[in-house]
C-alpha cells in the first residue's frame, strides 16, 4: 500500500529541491528523517515536512506501521514562476525569475 504528500508552491528552486530529494529517495523513512535533519540544505526543511505528512497518512488514513516504511517515489515540479524586475546600467532593466516547486512524496511498507 501507498500513502503520498504534495507540497505545492514552495518558494525555492526545482533544481535546488531535486539535489536535495534524490539523496532520500529508496531510503527507510526513518533513515530519510534522520539524514535530512543533518542537511544544511534549506531545502532539506520544506522535505522533511513533506515526509512527515505522508508518514502521518499513512499512519492515520491506511493503518500502515511507521517503522516500516519507505520513501518509494519522490519528484519536484516547477510551479508558476514570479517574474520581478531590476534596473540595469545604461537604462536596460533585467528580469529575475522567482521559481516555485511542486514537492510530492510517495511511502510505501514494502522495501523497493
Amino acid at each position: 500500500m501507498q500513502a503520498r504528500s504534495i507540497a505545492r508552491y514552495v518558494r525555492m528552486s526545482p533544481q535546488k529541491v531535486r539535489r536535495t530529494l534524490r539523496l532520500v529517495n529508496g531510503l527507510p523513512l526513518k533513515q530519510a528523517q534522520s539524514l535530512l535533519d543533518v542537511m544544511p540544505h534549506r531545502a532539506a526543511r520544506a522535505i522533511r515536512r513533506v515526509i512527515d505528512s505522508a508518514a502521518a497518512n499513512a499512519e492515520n488514513n491506511h493503518g500502515m506501521d511507521r517503522e516500516e516504511l519507505w520513501v518509494a517515489e519522490t519528484s519536484v515540479d516547477a510551479g508558476p514562476t514570479l517574474k520581478r524586475w531590476r534596473f540595469a546600467s545604461a537604462g536596460r532593466v533585467v528580469m529575475i525569475r522567482k521559481r516555485i516547486s511542486h514537492i510530492r512524496v510517495v511511502l510505501s511498507d514494502e522495501e523497493q
